[in-house]
């Protein structure tokens, strides 16, 4: 009797440091389990991540399933590179036509996977209400980058402010300016700093996502394109890939919580002063403009 008395608490020293190893074992598992779920975050790279859809974006992705990290960048020219180069899964903030250019430009054959929505490209003034207050010889600005110079070239011939001597391309620059049957001086600036100069120029062309942003009102627009006219299918949004990876299912899924989730569209339209256009084209319908277009950019840089 003695010596059972003697072994019991024996045994339950040994059978609690059995289940302290084992606990700690089960801890350690789930927090390695944890740091490798984060680290498998599907990471996607947009110009403006603090814009309130994203948020919600995140969670509906993470009641299907799919932890998802928005990477915020503030210059346009980052992302396809931090895409290529494996620093990002994804991005979300460019049409096709800047798609286009980056990819003849850099050799790269980054794909588009799903739609999101064609954003108007705007003339703004702090000083002025119309394009016919500009008075002759001011300066405007328009976006540096290519794709984005051509379309606000195309705004100003169309609000009367220049002639264009090629009549108006998808990758017009300021040298097809004809200066002599102009009105205003076009200089350039960073899509991001179009909005911050307004305050010494005329007027400027500013991107769709840094408007909000600029205290800017969408309804005091001196001018802008159609978003909804046909023609400006090559401006449409896309959710970007790297080519092996078009098909990948979690990514194709992304695209359609995106595009189905009312939440979110429903922010998107906020966010876009009620502008956006929003669009579900197919993914093939996709991919033929953007052929079409690189062979458009491919022509123009000979």
């Amino acid at each position: 009797m003695s010596d059972q008395l003697v072994d019991a608490p024996k045994s339950r020293k040994g059978l609690l440091a059995v289940v302290i190893v084992i606990v700690l074992a089960l801890l350690a598992g789930g927090y390695f389990l944890f740091l490798r779920d984060n680290g498998d975050a599907i990471k996607i790279g947009v110009v403006g991540a603090s814009d309130p859809y994203w948020k919600t974006f995140e969670e509906a992705a993470a009641d299907d399933g799919i932890e998802v990290e928005i990477v915020d960048f503030s210059d346009y020219t980052q992302l396809n590179a931090a895409l290529s180069n494996g620093e990002l899964d994804l991005n979300q903030f460019q049409h096709l036509v800047f798609l286009a250019d980056y990819n003849v430009s850099n050799d790269d054959n980054l794909t588009p996977i799903g739609a999101t929505a064609i954003y108007p490209l705007a003339l703004y003034s702090k000083q002025y209400t119309s394009a016919e207050d500009i008075p002759d010889g001011s300066r405007v600005i328009v976006p540096d980058d290519t794709s984005n110079q051509a379309r606000g070239l195309k705004i100003l011939q169309d609000a009367g402010l220049i002639e264009l001597s090629d009549g108006g391309t998808i990758f017009s620059d300021l040298s097809d300016v004809d200066t002599a049957s102009s009105r205003v001086e076009v200089i350039t600036a960073g899509a991001d700093f179009t909005a911050s100069s307004l305050d010494d120029v005329a007027a400027a062309i500013v991107n769709n996502d840094f408007v909000e942003d600029a205290g800017l009102d969408f309804d005091a627009a001196l001018a802008t394109d159609d978003p909804s006219d046909p023609v400006a299918a090559p401006y449409v949004n896309v959710f970007v890939a790297r080519d092996e990876d078009k098909d990948n299912e979690d990514y194709l899924k992304l695209v359609e919580i995106y595009q189905d989730t009312k939440a979110v569209t429903d922010g998107v339209l906020e966010v876009s002063g009620g502008t956006a256009v929003l669009l579900t084209t197919p993914v093939d319908e996709l991919v033929q403009i953007l052929s079409d277009t690189e062979k458009v950019v491919e022509e123009n840089k000979k």
